[in-house]
């Protein structure tokens, strides 16, 4: 509608005795360029937050498999020591939740990495100080992956408001456009069906 408008001499003609000249035309192409950069770079943002969506759940199943082993293992290990037990989180249900769970997974790998009692009596069920080591190391990279989601969340978020803002902006420059256009070419429909509007209000 702007590009024809901008295109087409006789229909400037006409809009420029209301006010909408080339200059005023102008502005509305700007705020559809801005809109559509918006909207571009909302559906940019969205793309990365899926991206990493799907990371944070491949990350999430790989931590859970070696975590839930040694969980497993603790369970045999210190099914007489309750006081272990508590110390690691062994006992009731896992999290369903990504936070909850990550806290559970951290205070066992923190606690049993931080006590040699608890390392000792692991080591002789083949959970090794190493093993131990490298299993904590998918949780660290989910919390990572996970601080990375929540923040382009927010990304997605802020850019649905820019993108929402433009297209309100865009919407109500089209609005009076439109009224004025209706107007000047009242006299023309062919001209205003070259706009794309409608002659009935």
């Amino acid at each position: 509608m702007i590009d024809n408008a901008l295109t087409f001499v006789e229909i400037q003609t006409y809009l420029n005795q209301y006010g909408y000249t080339k200059i005023k035309l102008q502005e509305g192409k700007k705020l559809y360029s801005i809109a559509l950069e918006a909207y571009q770079k909302q559906q940019q943002r969205y793309g990365q937050q899926m991206s990493s969506t799907k990371t944070v759940n491949e990350l999430w199943k790989n931590a859970k498999d070696s975590y839930m082993r040694c969980v497993k293992i603790a369970r045999v290990a210190f099914k007489d020591n309750n006081g272990i037990a508590r110390t690691l989180g062994l006992n009731g249900k896992r999290k369903t939740t990504l936070s909850g769970w990550l806290n559970q997974a951290k205070q066992f790998y923190q606690n049993a990495l931080n006590d040699p009692e608890i390392l000792k009596r692991l080591t002789e069920y083949g959970i090794t100080k190493t093993k131990l080591e490298v299993v904590k190391t998918d949780t660290d990279l989910l919390e990572n992956a996970s601080l990375i989601r929540e923040k382009e969340k927010g990304d997605a978020q802020n850019a649905t408001d820019l993108k929402d803002q433009a297209l309100e902006n865009l919407r109500l420059w089209l609005k009076d456009f439109i009224a004025i256009a209706k107007i000047a070419l009242e006299t023309e429909p062919q001209l205003l069906e070259g706009l794309g509007v409608l002659k009935r209000s």
